[in-house]
């Protein structure tokens, strides 16, 4: 394996603070491991990996994460599968914001996540940009759709 050190660089990936401490380039199987810290009430549009499962492991904090049709709550030490080819999405319901590994395997999630981040100026989370414009979804929705994720609903809000 080659040296972890090399991806420990910080992204901001919306309002998140990333890492890949495992990139997909690394081994042979082409695992992904996504270090995310995220703010309270952060949620992802409702999308479909087309191409790879995706495991949520929470480190710290709580999530409500919808796969299909059901809600689970997530807390440390809990780990979820979003399987290949069912909606998901999910919800910080933790005042203190949560962290969270995401493993993926087949370098579509990351590819997405890369296409779309900037470098984080500081290793904590970015000033909250309120909801994305027309032309930030436009980009998401494109480097989702290159990478094998399609995007198919809004985020979880308290009440959904």
């Amino acid at each position: 394996m080659s040296t972890a050190t090399a991806h420990h660089e910080h992204l901001w990936f919306l309002d998140t603070l990333v890492s890949f401490p495992v990139a997909h380039a690394d081994g042979a199987d082409g695992m992904s491991v996504m270090e995310s810290r995220k703010p309270y009430g952060e949620s992802p549009p409702l999308h479909v990996h087309h191409a790879e499962d995706e495991l949520f492991h929470v480190l710290e904090g709580e999530l409500r994460v919808r796969i299909g049709e059901s809600d689970v709550r997530v807390r440390a030490g809990e780990t979820v599968l979003a399987p290949q080819g069912v909606p998901h999405t999910y919800r910080v319901e933790s005042p203190e914001g949560a962290t969270t590994l995401v493993m993926t395997t087949k370098g579509g999630f990351e590819g997405m996540v890369r296409a779309v981040a900037r470098p984080a100026e500081r290793p904590e989370l970015p000033e909250s940009s309120g909801p994305p414009t027309e032309e930030q979804v436009a980009a998401l929705a494109e480097a989702a759709a290159a990478n094998g994720i399609e995007l198919l609903g809004p985020p979880l809000t308290a009440e959904s």
